[in-house]
Order: structure tokens, then C-alpha cells, then sequence
């Protein structure tokens, strides 16, 4: 073969290459789309392959998401690279999907995260009948093992006393809360999925918590979020790695302590969640080829519960006693009413709420303003729906945005202070806010909403009774950074607090 014959053979070859490129490119980026039927609403106009990525604060999404809407109102499609998500901002938009169309909006929708650390089973971010299953299921057991009674009432008020004891060995000097915290909040769930309490410097327990706390970090961390979008890279980040590992590791907890009890449980002295779970799997085995209570749904149905029942509760704890420094004068009107109403010898009880208005009225306002859940979970339509003139596709991935309606300015004075006076009316009575949705609404609500009420209260007033919070010295109550830590939850900076006994 001659070398023009050969250069011949390369050049045709190196073209029809350059062709089936350009084909593949276009079909996978430019191919009509069975969607186009559908009408989904405006947004900024996406990029091949990135979509708006290149708009978008990977560490502030949210931020994002508030800006765009003032250009494109409160429902707009944004692409993240080939993916359209609808995202809805505002109060009146986020009720309108989650409440009034709550089954078109109710499915969980997911991402490559979610599958690496779900598989779609639990409570969190299971799908269709199982999650439906799961759900009915750990309320119906909640209920059993106390929440919203008496009976879980007295174990936070036993875990606050430890608490307590905790804050009270450091004599007023400065400390780190966090710990501390989160292991008094992770007890109360403890006591329901496992059967019993951790003490605070158990290892098995401190690494439980360590897990879950270094995942809600990094999830939402820009390398992960490129992850949902480009999976293949998944394999070369660090962030990818850790969530992996600390995954397997939690699943691993739960899955030997299952196999320990699975054949050692006694139906006549069932003691915890995981106790019930294998109990009625027994019973739904001997009556079913296929059940949903497996093995995979009790690891994470298990793990949602001992990570959501610690995380949220305890962040927004933290931000409440922070608050509590930043506005002393705050402080000071909350102590003033629970020495009122309750005094300083008998602890709190959950039925002191109705008469303290102004303590009521500052709880609500740290979880408003401390915004722990800024983006919400996911979501996804479950059939075609129409939307504000909008016709969207089942399987749309969708995201209420919780920042919007929590500092709303048509349903908050002042959004972006810390206002108490939000939640009080011209005679100092509790006014309730429609718009205050800290643990989301509809379908996919929060189920552990109750039993988080009732901790906030009894862990917060417990501590407010017994101390006053200072800053340590040399720090000014505006020197503080009231910015939050990027993660699925926002949580303050760390910092350290004195906590002086009466």
C-alpha cells in the first residue's frame, strides 16, 4: 500500500470517527425528548454537558436557587448537566405542591447519592409501596415505644438531668457543646431503636455519631454534588471513598445487630424498634412469598431513625443556646418566664408550653432562622401533573425549596433577623405561622416531628433553667459567625459556651 493510499485510509478513517462523535454528541444532548410534549417552567438556559452548573454556588445552592427565582418567579427548571429539576420557591408555591397537590409531589426523588447509601429502602429515601410500608410501620412503633406520651416525656427529662451533670463538671469554664449534645439528643432515639442508652464516652456510640455526622458533611459537598451529576467520577475523590466507607460501616452496625436478635427476640418482650421489625417480619414470612420487612429495610429504616432522630434535633439545639449568647437580652426575657411559670426547683414538663408564649415564641424562631434543612430532601412527581399552567412528567425530580418559605419576605417582617416577635401578637400570646415549616410538610413530612417538638422544648428549658450561657472571655456577642457549616443540615460553627450555674 502506497503512503498517499495510507494517508488516504487514515484521513477517511480519523473522519468517519469526527461524524460518529458529532452524531453520538448530539443525540445524547440535542435528541429530541419524549418531554418536549410536556411544558416545564422557564430558567436560565442550560450548556451542553453541564447544564447550569456553571451558575451554581456548590457550597450555598439554596443561595443559588433564591436569586434565580427573583428572575424567573417561583417555579423554574434548572438543569443540573443533562437532568431538569423543578425547583419551587416561596410559601405559597411549596404549599400549593406539598399540601393541596401532596400525592402528585410525595415520590423521593433520587440520586447517585442516595442509591449508594440506600439502595431506595428505609424511611428516608425508600420508594413506592415499601416506603409506604416502612412508614406506616415506624410511626405505628414510635407510637408504641412513647412518642408524644408520658412515658418518652420521662426519658428526655432523666437524659436532660445527664446533661446537665455534663455541663455542670466544667465549673464555668469554656467548652466545645457539641458532643455533649448530640449524644443526649442520640439517646432518646437509642432508647427506642436499640432498647437502652449509650453512656457519653462509649466508643461504639461516639463512632456511630461520628459517622453520621462526617456524612451529612460531605454529601452536599461540591465533589459529591458532581458525583449525582457525572457518577463515573465517583471513583477518583476522596469525598466519594468516605461516604462509601462510613456507609458500609453503619450498615455493618446494623446488620450484625440484627442477625444477633433476629432468632433470640421474644414477641411477649419486645423492647425496642429493631425488636418489633423482626417480630412482624416473622409474621409477614409465615404469610407471604415477598414481604417488605427484609433485612435491608430494618438496616435502614434503623439507621434513618438513630441519624435523623440525632442530627437535625441536636444542630437546631445548638443554634438555639448560640442565639442565646449572640441576643443575652433574649436570653434574659426566656429565663425571666420559665422562673415564672416553673421556678427553678421542679424540671420542666411538656404541658408548661401553653404558658410560656415567649420561650414558645424563641424556639420556633431558632428553627426558622437556624434553617437546618435549607434545601430539603428531594423530591419527585409520582404521575404527570399540571402546575401552575405547567405540565411536568412523572419521574421529575423536584425541589421545594424549605430556605424560601422559612425567610419568606411576604410571611416575615423581618426574615433575616432573629426575631421572637414573628410568633407573638400585640399581647405577647404564641401565634402560630403557617409558613413555619422546619420539618417540611405533606406526604414526606418529618415523621419524627413530635417527638422533636418535645425535645426541643424539655432539653432547651431544662438548660436555660439551670444556666446562664456566656461566651467565653475576650468574645463579643458580635464577633460570632452565625454563618452555617455547608451539609444536608446547617449547623453552626463550632464554638465554645460557659454555662454558670444559679
Amino acid at each position: 500500500m502506497s503512503v498517499i493510499t495510507q494517508l488516504l485510509a487514515d484521513s477517511a478513517t480519523v473522519c468517519l470517527l469526527f461524524i460518529t462523535t458529532l452524531v453520538v454528541f448530539f443525540y445524547l444532548f440535542f435528541k429530541p425528548s419524549k418531554a418536549s410534549s410536556y411544558k416545564f417552567p422557564p430558567g436560565p438556559r442550560p450548556w451542553p454537558i453541564i447544564g447550569n452548573l456553571n451558575v451554581l454556588d456548590f457550597l450555598k445552592p439554596q443561595e443559588t436557587f433564591c436569586k434565580l427565582s427573583e428572575q424567573y418567579g417561583n417555579v423554574f427548571t434548572f438543569h443540573m448537566g443533562r437532568q431538569k429539576f423543578v425547583v419551587l420557591t416561596g410559601y405559597q408555591t411549596v404549599k400549593e405542591a406539598l399540601v393541596d397537590q401532596a400525592d402528585d409531589f410525595g415520590g423521593r426523588g433520587q440520586t447517585n447519592t442516595s442509591q449508594l447509601i440506600s439502595k431506595e429502602k428505609g424511611i428516608v429515601f425508600g420508594q413506592g409501596e415499601s416506603w409506604k410500608t416502612m412508614r406506616r410501620f415506624t410511626l405505628s412503633s414510635l407510637r408504641d415505644f412513647g412518642m408524644g406520651k408520658r412515658t418518652i416525656e420521662d426519658r428526655i427529662m432523666e437524659e436532660s438531668k445527664m446533661l446537665i451533670e455534663v455541663f455542670e463538671s466544667y465549673k464555668g469554664q469554656p467548652f466545645e457543646p457539641t458532643i455533649h449534645i448530640n449524644s443526649a439528643v442520640s439517646n432518646i432515639i437509642c432508647t427506642i431503636v436499640f432498647g437502652d442508652r449509650f453512656e457519653y464516652n462509649n466508643p461504639q456510640f461516639l463512632r456511630l455519631q461520628k459517622l453520621v455526622n462526617e456524612n451529612v458533611r460531605l454529601i452536599m459537598s461540591p465533589k459529591m454534588q458532581l458525583f449525582n451529576i457525572f457518577p463515573f467520577i465517583g471513583y477518583f475523590i476522596k469525598d466519594f471513598k468516605k461516604v462509601s466507607s462510613n456507609s458500609n460501616e453503619t450498615q455493618s452496625f446494623f446488620r450484625k445487630l440484627y442477625k444477633e436478635r433476629k432468632n433470640a427476640v421474644d414477641p411477649n418482650d419486645m423492647r425496642s424498634f429493631i425488636d418489633t421489625f423482626i417480630v412482624k417480619q416473622h409474621e409477614e414470612e409465615a404469610k407471604n412469598s415477598h414481604t417488605y420487612f427484609d433485612e435491608d429495610n430494618m438496616i435502614f429504616t434503623s439507621a434513618n431513625l438513630f441519624g435523623a432522630g440525632t442530627e437535625t434535633t441536636s444542630t437546631t439545639l445548638r443554634w438555639g443556646l448560640l442565639l442565646m449568647m449572640r441576643y443575652p437580652h433574649i436570653q434574659e426575657k426566656v429565663k425571666a418566664e420559665i422562673e415564672r411559670v416553673i421556678g427553678r426547683e421542679r424540671p420542666p414538663r411538656s404541658e408548661d408550653r401553653k404558658s410560656m408564649p415567649y420561650t414558645d415564641a424563641v424556639l420556633h424562631e431558632v428553627q426558622r432562622f437556624g434553617n437546618v434543612l435549607p434545601m430539603n430532601v428531594l423530591h419527585e412527581t409520582t404521575v404527570d401533573t399540571t402546575f401552575r399552567g405547567y405540565k411536568i412528567p412523572k419521574g421529575t425530580s423536584v425541589i421545594p425549596l424549605l430556605t424560601s418559605v422559612l425567610f419568606d419576605k411576604t410571611q416575615w417582617d423581618t426574615p433575616f433577623e432573629f426575631n421572637p416577635g414573628h410568633f407573638l401578637d400585640a399581647q405577647g400570646n404564641f401565634v402560630r405561622k403557617e409558613a413555619f415549616m422546619p420539618f417540611s410538610a405533606g406526604r414526606r413530612a418529618c415523621l419524627g416531628e413530635t417527638l422533636a417538638k418535645m425535645e426541643l422544648f424539655l432539653f432547651f428549658t431544662a438548660l436555660l433553667q439551670k444556666f446562664t450561657f456566656h461566651l467565653p472571655p475576650g468574645i463579643r456577642p458580635e464577633d460570632l459567625n452565625m454563618e452555617p457549616v455547608p451539609g444536608i443540615t446547617a449547623s453552626p460553627h463550632s464554638y465554645k459556651l460557659c454555662a454558670v450555674s444559679h
